[in-house]
């Protein structure tokens, strides 16, 4: 452990990335929405009034505007999401939550919470803390984006 190099913790923590994705995606599945579709119907369930600007939307679940677009469309069409024009600016495009959108992610939450109780369960509830505060703090720095 002692020889461990930066680009070595780096690879580490995107093989666990991909197995907690991995993990969740059978779960989330059986709603069927994906992680990241998961993120979305949480976001916006979240938001004053479930709604968000798009661009909001995009980076709050680190996508480009043009991905969330893209996300957005077959969401929009199974009626969980949808568009609407901000009241103060039309040039402004706000995505809103459905009650459908809703229910799916109130009943998704229940999956996602027993599967990350089910991966964290190794890790102490202090651990756990630690390890909440390492990951708020890289991903507080903007570098990452750049």
């Amino acid at each position: 452990m002692e020889n461990l190099t930066s680009g070595d913790l780096l690879v580490r923590l995107i093989n666990l990335n991909t197995h907690i994705q991995k993990r969740l995606s059978g779960p989330l599945s059986c709603h069927g929405i994906s992680m990241v579709e998961y993120f979305v119907l949480k976001q916006l369930n979240q938001a004053p009034d479930k709604k968000m600007r798009r661009i909001d939307l995009a980076n709050e679940v680190g996508l480009s505007a043009s991905g969330v677009t893209r996300l957005l469309a077959p969401m929009e069409k199974t009626g969980l999401v949808t568009k609407e024009e901000a009241q103060r600016d039309a040039r402004v495009s706000l995505v809103a939550l459905t009650s459908s959108g809703e229910r799916i992610c109130d009943e998704a939450r229940v999956s996602f919470e027993q599967t990350a109780g089910a991966i964290l369960g190794a890790l102490t509830a202090s651990e756990q803390v630690s390890l909440h505060k390492i990951a708020t703090k890289l991903l507080s720095f903007r570098h990452l984006d750049d």
